[in-house]
Order: C-alpha cells, then structure tokens, then sequence
C-alpha cells in the first residue's frame, strides 16, 4: 500500500519532540569499573498517565498490561477499557528491546533491578522516568529508560549497553513484539496483523500458520501490529537497514522481530540506542502528531488519496456539530452538491432514452433475427433526437471512486466507533439494533433487532428505483427492481454509520430527480 503520509523532513514540530540522544554508537574511552548489577526479585511496576494505565515487569523488562483509559470495549460506561499488552502467562513477553545472544538469537530475559515501584504523570507534569539495570552473563551492563508523557500514547525507550568485559563483543540490536491474534478482530477493508513501513511503503505481514514465515530487509521506518481501531508500533529513532520477521508459535501466538546490523562493542565503551513505542488508536490525527510517518498506518488502499481529505473534512464538521451522524449527513449533502451537474445530466439522459423506448421496441421486434441491421437503426435512432445511450452511466462512473472511498471510511475509520448519533444509534460502527431479541434471525449478525434504518434505506432505494427510467430491456428490468432488496440483506450488518450515509444519499437523490420529472412534465 503506497505511504499517503507526511515525510519526516515535512514535520519539523514532531521531530523536535523525539527522544534525545545520539542515532548511532558513541565511544567511551575511559576506563570503566566493572559493575555486577545483583539479582532483584521478579516485580511490577504500576504507570498511571491521563491516557492509559500501565503495568511493566522488571523480568525482560515487558510490559505486561497496557488499558487505554478513553476506550473501552463496549458502548456501555462500565465497559472494560482496551488492553492492547495480550498475552496469557507463559507466553513469554510482550514487548522486549534488547541485544541478541553470542548465538544471534534474542537475549534470555533477564531480571533487572529497577529503581521506582510506580509512577504517577499528572495532566501538567513533566515526563517521568523508570530505569531498569541488569548485568549479562558475559559482562555487558544493561540500562534499559522508559519514559513517559502525560499526553502522548507514545513511550521513549532508551538502551545504553556498556561493555565491562575485557573482550571485545559483536552484538545486534532487537525489538520483538509478541501478540495474541483476535478472533474476528477485523472489519469491512480493515486488516489484522502486521505491518512495515519500508522505504515510504506500507507493507503486510500476514502470518496465519505455524509453518509460515515472512521476512523483509532493507530500510524499515518501523514495524507495528494494527487490528481495527488500534495499533502498537517500534519505531527505531535512527535511519537503519534491519530485517523484519514475522512468525506464528504453535500456540498461535504473533511474533514479529526487527533486527539491526550487528555493532562491536570494545571493552570499557558504551553504545546507546532509542526507541519510540506507540500504543494507541489508529487516529489519524494522533497518529500525524506523532511524527516518524506514523499516519501511513491509516490506510485505505487505492482510495486512500480520496478517502484521507473526506476524513479531515468529516473531523471538520464534527468539530462544530459534535456529533457524527450529523456530520455525515452534512458531508453527504457537499458531496451531493459537487455532483449535482453530472447525476443530472445522468437523469435528463436517462429521461430522453425513457421517450425512445416505444420506438426501440419496434425496431428490436422488427430485426429481431438481424442484429446487425438492429444495431445501425438504434444508432440512427440516438442519432435523429441527439441522445447518447452512454451519458447517462458516465457521469455515474466517475462518482464510484468517491462512493467505494466513503465506504471504505465510513466502515472503518475509529473517529466512529462508538459514536452516538440519535435515539437507539449509539454507536455508528455498529449495525442499527432497535430492541434486542433473545433469538436468531437469518442473515443477522448478532446483535438481534429491527434494522430500522436499514429497511429505511431499502424503502427509499424501492422508491429511487420505481422513479428511475426503466431500461429497454425487460429482463434488465426486474433485475434491477430487485436490486433494493438484495442491498438491504447487504447493509443489514453494516455499520449504522454507512448506512447512514446510503441512506441521505437516497433521499437527496430522490428529490433531484423529482425535480427532474416536474421541470420536463
């Protein structure tokens, strides 16, 4: 998928927030004494900022909970809140950025000792900091910073590795990120599962078995596991080739591995590396804030550079509206208007090929064994009242792009989930439920209820299609009779607020052609 996104050079304020310290190894050359960091027990450490609650472990150290304090997982107000860290126990870690082995292979975990039990940033603090130390078998001495923000979903992870052996040792760094896969975690167009963004491409990694294994190297900006609305990402703060992996344990655990070219390390230096961890919503404007083209996550395939601006113009509305059915129906409405001059060419054609049907009848009954022939009189006939067969679906061809955009947005984009829009739509990335049945219904995805406006949209489809000039052709006829309903079986588990959006767009094209029809009577 193509990076839509800013480049880093075009955000200056986002570049200025990252993490200090040096993007490649720097060398001490004074002598260090050797400092063996003792055993500490296995304990955690709890971080509360306005934004999430987060629990670390000094075993790697992981993170072995991260909630998201202003999402939950219902509509409901007492609704858990999004956990992004999950992992069962005995899955190994969530998150672990380190040095691989002598043997190449990701350290061991070790236990660290770490120098605060919790941390606590309020809406005006400053950013806090843990330090977690360990000593490594072979004598380099482990610092690994986590620093936090108040109002930022992104971490700074700093690790400084000083050698205290009196050998000189080759070490690669690593970021792992080990996830649990959701069941059903994705929705119309949207993908689960991870993504690298490699030389201003977006890329997939779609690991679905054990056996399967993708790899990618070259110049990796960062890698990320993305479901619907939600997405965790390493993003290295300096500019390296490394190779990306991807691979599914037997117990079906996600495992995707970002490793950096191998450094030496001589005795009594010390090379230091930072990170930035996201753990957030794919909000394209959180994201954008971010910086390092955080924002080409968001992505909507080959409509991307239609969809993006109707994003921003839908996040305009709703600024001043404060509610996003209205500001779909408004943004309908514009778009409505911005085509009103082709859809009514559309109709006025559709019009004056309804007045030639009599006379193409005849002609098609009169060389009925000749098509030839039948082919050249229709042309005469379009030819003689100045009527295009084809101007009428032209006009509609070039608003498909701007229709299969909207679709993709409208049944995606986290700006919806969750949204209310007025009284038993409270939430627009969700199907329309009005009361809740205790049994299925077919073709229903739960939860059961009355479409309510789902059967409105196929009500003003019916009526759209009875007030439509009838094709010639009799067959092409019915199936297009049938067409309200084979949509409405469609869209009867689609997000309300697609439906929503169908649903005006009907409407507003009823009216136009009514105003057709009373202009030419």
């Amino acid at each position: 998928r193509p990076d839509q996104a800013q480049t880093a050079h075009e955000e200056p304020k986002q570049a200025a927030e990252r993490p200090p310290g040096p993007r490649e190894p720097v060398a001490q050359r004074e002598a260090v004494t050797p400092q063996m960091i003792p055993k500490a027990p296995v304990k955690e450490v709890n971080i509360e900022t306005p934004l999430y609650h987060a629990v670390l472990t000094n075993a790697g150290p992981t993170i072995k909970s991260f909630r998201l304090n202003e999402y939950r997982q219902n509509v409901k107000k007492d609704s858990p809140r999004i956990e992004l860290a999950k992992l069962e126990n005995g899955q190994g870690g969530f998150l672990n950025i380190g040095l691989t082995g002598p043997s190449g292979e990701p350290e061991e975990p070790l236990v660290y000792q770490v120098d605060r039990q919790s941390i606590r940033v309020g809406e005006s603090s400053e950013p806090e900091e843990i330090v977690f130390r360990a000593t490594t078998p072979d004598g380099l001495l482990l610092e690994k910073t986590f620093r936090f923000h108040p109002h930022k979903y992104s971490i700074d992870h700093i690790l400084k590795v000083t050698n205290q052996s009196d050998t000189s040792v080759n070490r690669s760094l690593s970021a792992r990120l080990r996830v649990t896969p959701e069941e059903n975690g994705g929705g119309y167009y949207s993908y689960v599962g991870f993504i690298v963004l490699k030389d201003g491409d977006l890329e997939e990694m779609e690991v679905e078995e054990p056996s399967e294994q993708k790899v990618l190297n070259g110049a990796i900006r960062w890698m990320a596991y993305e479901n619907e609305y939600f997405m965790t990402a390493v993003i290295p703060t300096g500019d390296t080739e490394s190779i990306f992996k991807a691979a599914m344990s037997q117990e079906g655990v996600l495992e995707g591995t970002l490793r950096h070219p191998a450094t030496g390390i001589a005795p009594a230096q010390t090379i230091e590396s930072s990170h930035l961890l996201y753990f957030g919503p794919r909000d394209l404007g959180v994201l954008k804030e971010h910086g390092y083209q955080l924002s080409s996550a968001v992505d909507f395939g080959w409509t991307d550079i239609i969809a993006k601006p109707l994003l921003y113009v839908l996040r305009f509305f709703n600024q001043y509206l404060k509610n996003y059915g209205l500001s779909i129906i408004v943004l309908t409405i514009l778009i409505k208007i911005l085509f009103w001059p082709l859809t009514h060419k559309s109709y006025k054609s559709m019009k004056e090929m309804q007045k030639l049907q009599p006379r193409m009848a005849k002609i098609r009954e009169k060389y009925k064994n000749d098509r030839q022939k039948m082919n050249q009189e229709l042309m005469g006939l379009y030819k003689t009242y100045k009527v295009n067969p084809m101007s009428g679906c032209l006009p509609m061809v070039i608003q498909i792009p701007v229709f299969i955009a909207l679709f993709r947005l409208l049944g995606s984009s986290i700006e919806l989930r969750h949204a209310p829009f007025v009284l038993w739509i409270n939430d627009l990335s969700a199907p329309d439920r009005l009361f809740q049945f205790p049994f299925g219904i077919p073709f229903m995805a739960p939860p059961y209820g009355i479409p309510v406006l789902t059967l409105l949209m196929g009500a003003s489809m019916f009526l759209q299609q009875k007030m439509t000039p009838t094709p010639g052709d009799p067959t092409q006829a019915k199936i297009m009779m049938f067409l309200p309903i084979i949509f409405t079986f469609i869209f009867i588990n689609f997000p309300s607020g697609l439906v929503l959006y169908w649903f005006v767009n009907n409407v507003l094209s009823i009216g136009q052609q009514y105003r057709i029809q009373k202009s030419s009577a």
